[in-house]
């Protein structure tokens, strides 16, 4: 059982329900293009069963419901090794020629550092007030990241963003698929691996190897990429875990199916949890490149965060999953 949490303040993306000056003209673009067929080589079939889910860590966020540790067993299903991509997201645009809704109300959020600073003053109309690093930027969609003037063509392995929880929904429904659980995708971040922090272990860096795209430097003035990116990443930039998913932590935060609920301390074991039956926000899981330690220790992978359907941003994407 999952109790229907109030909506939590969130740093990690900023949220709106836009309301834009006139009503989009086709809001829900049919979905008539031919759907891909599916790619066995991205696809891994998990056994499901018995898990635990949630963290005892004592640097979680209480009012996110990381805890408790609970106990859930999963029936079998699917899920993609990587994150849709922005040529995945392509193939469906020009098959469809769906319209996301950064697209029809005309702008998204993009992080204060990766637009040009000779540009910010005529790109930028607004910023989130406690975090003044989140622009809104008329322009902004998933191949013009950063707005007018960017593209994506030199990043077509990495996560397609500014993607809604809508517009996931209408991806997987084109492509065959749905997005995974909240709880399917821990267990599948996990990896195999019972109670750790990240989907390869405790240490965040193990042997001083970087795992993860997230921020280094001081948060928000300076990334200093030692990780080698600062910004999204290609899907495979690190190595997969125990059961050879790429990028499941860091990069950009993952939607997820469930409305967002803080779970109950129960002793039995729950069955394919789905989150409360009704909300205003859905789950979020991942992180992404801007978590910090001292600001958004969220890339561990028991923590959660959420967001409006309907909110985009550049550090926010999903994947896909199918049930067997």
């Amino acid at each position: 059982m999952e109790q229907q949490a109030s909506t939590p303040k969130c740093c990690c993306t900023p949220r709106t329900s836009r309301v834009p000056e006139s009503a989009p003209n086709n809001p829900a673009p049919l979905l008539n293009g031919p759907p891909p067929s599916p790619d066995a080589s991205r696809i891994i079939s998990l056994p499901g069963g018995e898990f635990l889910m949630g963290t005892d860590y004592e640097e979680a966020f209480a009012a996110d419901g990381e805890r408790p540790v609970r106990r859930v067993h999963l029936k079998p299903f699917q899920i993609d090794i990587y994150p849709v991509t922005n040529a995945d997201f392509a193939a469906f645009v020009q098959a469809t020629h769906y319209k996301t809704e950064a697209e029809l109300y005309g702008w998204s959020f993009v992080f204060m550092n990766h637009i040009p600073k000779l540009q910010r003053g005529s790109l930028v109309t607004d910023t989130v007030a406690g975090a003044e690093w989140w622009c809104q930027v008329p322009g902004a969609v998933w191949n013009a990241p950063e707005g007018p003037g960017s593209d994506v063509a030199r990043r077509s392995d990495h996560p397609v963003v500014h993607v809604t929880w809508n517009d996931a929904l209408a991806y997987c429904d084109w492509s065959g698929n749905r997005l995974p659980t909240e709880a399917e995708w821990e267990y599948a971040a996990r990896g195999g691996l019972v109670q750790k922090l990240y989907p390869w272990g405790n240490q965040l860096r193990p042997n001083g190897e970087h795992r993860c795209n997230i921020w280094q430097g001081t948060f928000p003035h300076e990334d200093t990429a030692e990780d080698g990116y600062a910004g999204t990443s290609p899907v495979k930039a690190y190595p997969p875990n125990g059961f050879g998913l790429y990028s499941i932590t860091g990069n950009a935060w993952e939607w997820c199916m469930d409305w967002f609920g803080i779970p109950d301390s129960v002793d039995t074991v729950t069955e394919d949890p789905v989150g409360p039956p009704t909300g205003t926000v859905r789950v979020m899981k991942g992180g992404s490149f801007l978590c910090h330690k001292s600001y958004c220790n969220r890339y561990r992978v028991a923590a959660r965060s959420s967001n409006t359907p309907d909110s985009s941003t550049s550090n926010l994407g999903f994947r896909c999953a199918r049930s067997l």
